[in-house]
């Protein structure tokens, strides 16, 4: 184990994720949420929009992921790294290899996603751990790192899973991450930004889109993957309602005439 360096790879980490989180989350927040607050209306998955206190309560847990999230991330790429299979040269073990990592990091991500979100859910568990989360019944970009403390260990855990599991190149990893935490915010959106009967083609039927996850967050049950739908599927887990809902949310019918939308 080498602690030297932890220290400064947890500053580096945990600024770089919160820049990231205010940044992306931010920029996304005002375009969707203010400037195109009308015109997107009809892909709105609910209304009325979130109030500000749900705003601010989302960003107070996040930024007590992020906390943990760093400190996850410096103990895998620093103190434990040589028990890991962080590999460098990039182009070590080939560069097809390399490529491949990318869809095998989100294979294994979304597995890990899938069990350990499906597990939160268990009664027993659920108010303990996964409840904060869930606060936001209509979630909002800033729900995206919105968890309690010991979720925010679960959702770190793919980062140590992945590293000590499949050889990869440490700024892949954190390439990935970056990825993950946009088609996060998407999922988090609460709009939906594919076009119509997407949910049908041959791609579209496996991707957990943004509609999939706002229902599951409206409703608490089903729709529990991440990328994809491939486990809820094979387990029998999407909601059964998730085709008309996607359906009246890209015919622009989400929104009811009369209702007040609140930002």
């Amino acid at each position: 184990m080498h602690w030297e360096g932890f220290g400064d790879r947890w500053i580096f980490i945990a600024t770089q994720t919160t820049t990231r989180y205010f940044v992306i989350a931010g920029v996304v927040f005002f375009v969707f949420y203010v400037l195109l607050q009308k015109a997107m209306a009809s892909r709105r998955n609910q209304n009325p929009f979130p109030g500000w206190k749900h705003y601010r309560r989302d960003i107070g847990f996040s930024l007590i992921t992020i906390v943990i999230f760093a400190t996850v991330a410096a103990l895998t790429f620093i103190v434990f790294s040589d028990y890991s299979n962080l590999y460098r040269p990039w182009d070590k073990y080939g560069q097809v290899y390399y490529y491949l990592t990318f869809p095998g990091m989100l294979l294994i991500h979304d597995a890990y996603f899938y069990v350990t979100h499906r597990l939160m859910h268990h009664p027993k568990l659920f108010r303990y751990v996964h409840r904060v989360h869930h606060l936001s019944t209509n979630p909002s970009p800033w729900t995206a790192y919105a968890f309690h403390p010991l979720e925010a260990v679960i959702e770190a855990g793919i980062i140590p899973v992945i590293a000590f599991t499949l050889p990869v190149y440490p700024p892949a990893l954190g390439m990935f991450l970056l990825f993950q935490f946009f088609f996060n915010v998407y999922g988090h959106l609460g709009f939906e930004l594919f076009p119509p009967k997407f949910h049908k083609t041959w791609i579209g039927r496996w991707v957990s889109t943004g509609t999939a996850h706002n229902q599951h967050h409206q409703h608490f049950h089903g729709n529990y993957g991440l990328y994809t739908l491939i486990w809820d599927r094979l387990f029998g887990t999407l909601r059964k309602d998730y085709d008309q809902k996607y359906e009246q949310v890209t015919a622009g019918k989400s929104v009811q005439s009369g209702q007040k939308v609140k930002v």
